[in-house]
């Protein structure tokens, strides 16, 4: 396709839509024709309500004040996940933000530890994360030089409008419509056009499939293909509903590992999201959705809204003039709150390849190994919960813990378990997270590096000492976060439940 791109129609809306929307029109606006078509009677899936710590650099990045985001989508701050009965029963452990401990340039802080701790120098690992320690203790504050790793819980519908309002601010058309066909060139086989039921056509030079699962540009039109991982992660089914909040929102979301399935608790300000993520061949519908019901705190707001997917990825994310963004690009479980990171890594990723005067396929195929290796990472770190665990009590823990897993995943855990080490690969997006969670999982080293043993015993006490205070001196500087919180929002308190 050897032509500027100008005008460029994105294909649904919900959060993928009205992300991409919201970045090309800030970023690219005043280059581009953008153009979003959507349905009112389409409903989004709207229940990835958590996120990591990169939207906060993805609103900088555009601009969006943290403040005025929180108030519209009732959102609140997010330090990490706590992982109840993952391990084994009656076990919890927390995956915070935060980096533990202190590097020093030949090993990571948990060589240190692992040492300090057979000489009975060095508490729980967690001890020595900030973010940990200031979730489990309910306390937020924003600190100088991104001194607190931090997310956000937020309410998916009132962030696409969020995001609509501020796309068409800088200029982005939205079209109501169901699109009924997608016409190709009969030459190249490229996206020409969009029709609608109406039988309006959209016709543009890109096209960007925020579609959902149903893919209508990507799959439906274009036959990228399917990989499913279904063979590694077994859940494929999932039933949510939304609860009256009964207490103040924590600071972290609630991953609580049940018989076949997890639940997850996510607190907003007005309200608390809660669904149950199950394998169908363990749990039927029905009391998948009694279990959910006979675990949930406060008011029902809602229906429970039954959900079906198949974990996995396209073949290809960006294909010809398409590219697929959120999940029509693939699916993971929303286990470590990344379905938005993904969305928001394509569009980001597409703004560095953006095809300004033409599509070049060595830029189309390098997009799509970068996206590929995004996806298997955080595939093989959700894979690694179900893996690493002690729980033998029923046919789904029993099956995750002799199921097979990827070659990548099963070096990872060889080498932190027989030498303590956890190596980044290619910029990866997961560094002290695995220790974290390979410890809270209950896969402990064998040893530690030898570099350590080179330390006297009272210098490593006091490194190890030192960290601690510095954690405990700064938690306590910290305030509440519900109240750190209503004071920050635009109003103050009233708006916080």
């Amino acid at each position: 396709m050897n032509q500027a791109i100008k005008k460029i129609v994105i294909a649904g809306g919900g959060t993928a839509g009205w992300m991409t929307a919201a970045a090309l029109s800030k970023l690219m606006g005043g280059e581009l024709e953008i153009t979003l078509v959507e349905s009112e009677s389409i409903g989004t899936i709207g229940v990835g309500e958590a996120t990591i710590p990169t939207l906060v650099f993805f609103h900088r990045l555009l601009g969006i004040d943290e403040a005025e985001f929180l108030a519209a989508t009732q959102g609140t701050y997010k330090l990490g996940i706590r992982f109840e009965n993952w391990r084994d029963r009656g076990e919890d452990y927390m995956h915070a933000f935060g980096v533990t401990g202190r590097d020093c340039w030949a090993c990571g802080f948990q060589h240190f530890w692992l040492r300090a701790r057979q000489l009975g120098l060095a508490g729980d690992f967690g001890e020595y994360c900030l973010e940990r320690r200031a979730a489990e203790a309910h306390k937020f504050s924003h600190l100088p030089n991104n001194g607190l790793n931090y997310a956000f819980h937020l309410d998916a519908s009132r962030y696409a409008a969020f995001l609509r309002e501020f796309s068409e601010g800088f200029g982005v058309k939205r079209v109501e419509g169901k699109i009924s066909e997608v016409n190709l060139h009969p030459d190249t086989g490229y996206i020409r056009a969009l029709k609608l039921d109406s039988g309006r056509e959209l016709d543009g030079d890109f096209f960007i499939d925020c579609t959902g699962m149903r893919a209508l540009l990507i799959e439906k039109a274009l036959h990228t293909g399917f990989e499913s991982w279904s063979h590694w992660l077994p859940c494929d089914s999932a039933v949510a509903v939304q609860t009256k909040a009964v207490e103040p929102p924590v600071p972290f979301t609630r991953s609580i590992a049940r018989e076949s399935a997890w639940q997850w608790r996510i607190p907003l300000q007005h309200r608390v999201g809660n669904g149950l993520v199950y394998a169908s061949s363990y749990q039927n519908d029905e009391s998948a959705r009694e279990q959910l019901l006979a675990n949930i705190e406060g008011e029902q707001l809602t229906d429970p809204l039954l959900i079906k997917f198949q974990t996995g990825r396209r073949r290809k994310q960006w294909h010809r003039n398409c590219l697929a963004v959120g999940l029509s690009s693939g699916f993971l479980e929303p286990l470590e709150s990344t379905s938005i990171h993904l969305i928001q890594q394509n569009i980001v990723r597409f703004l560095r390849f953006f095809p300004q005067t033409e599509i070049r396929q060595v830029e189309v195929d390098e997009f799509n190994r970068q996206a590929d290796f995004d996806m298997e990472r955080i595939r093989d770190f959700i894979i690694l919960h179900y893996k690493v665990t002690e729980r033998a009590d029923t046919d789904f823990w029993r099956h995750c813990r002799q199921m097979s897993i990827p070659e990548s995943l099963a070096a990872k855990i060889d080498m932190f378990r027989e030498t303590g080490h956890v190596f980044r690969a290619d910029n990866e997006l997961f560094v002290d997270s695995w220790q974290q969670v390979m410890l809270g999982q209950g896969l402990m080293p064998e040893r530690y590096h030898s570099l350590v043993d080179t330390m006297p015993e009272r210098e490593l006490a006091e490194f190890i000492g030192q960290i601690k205070a510095n954690v405990d001196n700064t938690l306590a500087r910290l305030r509440e976060h519900n109240d750190y919180l209503a004071g920050f929002l635009p109003g103050g308190a009233q708006r916080v439940g």
